[in-house]
C-alpha cells in the first residue's frame, strides 16, 4: 500500500480535505470535497481540546508566614526566595481593633490572600506559624486561615512553628511579685 498524505481544514460550516491521491473522493481544483461517509471516519480534534492543552499553567509554591498574637493577625506571603507577594493584616480587614485576632476576621484575611495569589498561579504553600515570643500557643486565627485556604483549593505542603523561645536572657517584665491585674 502506498502512503497517503491527508490534510484536513476544519471550518464549522464545511470540511475540506486535500489528498495526494484520489481515494473515493471527488477532486476539484486541487482540493477534494469530503463525503459524509469519509468525514465520519477521519479524526478531527475539537477546538476546546486544543485550547485545554495550551492553557495548562505551571503551578508554583510559596511560603505563607502567619503571625498571630492575641491582639492581631498578620499574614505575609513570599516566594521561595523571600520576596513579598502579598501581605494582609487584621487591621486591613476590620475597623474594630478588638476583632483583629478573631477567627472570623482570619477567614476574611485568607480570602483576600487567595484572591491575590491565584492570579500568579500559586497552588501550594509552605506554612510558617509564629506566635508572640514565649507564648505556648499561637493566636486564635491560625487554624481558621489554614482551613480557609485549603477550602479555596490550595495545598498545604508543610507546617512549621517558628515561635521564638527565650533561653534565659534579660530580666522579665514585672516586679518582684510578678505582674498583677
Amino acid at each position: 500500500m502506498s502512503e497517503k498524505e491527508i490534510k484536513i481544514k476544519a471550518d464549522p460550516k464545511k470540511i475540506e480535505v486535500t489528498t495526494n491521491e484520489n481515494v473515493g473522493v471527488e477532486k476539484t481544483t486541487g482540493k477534494s470535497k469530503l463525503s459524509a461517509e469519509n468525514a465520519a471516519s477521519l479524526p478531527i480534534a475539537h477546538p476546546s481540546e486544543v485550547e485545554r492543552k495550551k492553557k495548562e499553567k505551571k503551578s508554583y509554591e510559596a511560603i505563607l508566614n502567619i503571625y498571630t498574637s492575641f491582639n492581631n493577625t498578620i499574614v505575609h506571603v513570599t516566594d521561595m526566595a523571600g520576596r513579598t507577594i502579598s501581605k494582609v493584616t487584621g487591621g486591613m480587614v476590620t475597623k474594630h481593633g478588638r476583632l483583629k485576632a478573631n477567627p472570623t476576621i482570619a477567614m476574611f484575611i485568607a480570602k483576600r490572600i487567595s484572591e491575590n495569589v491565584k492570579e500568579l498561579g500559586i497552588k501550594s504553600f509552605y506554612v510558617k506559624i509564629r506566635a508572640k515570643t514565649g507564648n505556648p500557643a499561637p493566636g486564635p486565627g491560625t487554624s481558621s486561615i489554614m482551613k480557609s485556604l485549603s477550602r479555596e483549593g490550595f495545598k498545604i505542603l508543610n507546617i512549621l512553628d517558628t515561635t521564638k523561645i527565650p533561653r534565659g536572657g534579660p530580666k522579665k517584665k514585672g516586679g518582684r511579685r510578678g505582674r498583677r491585674p
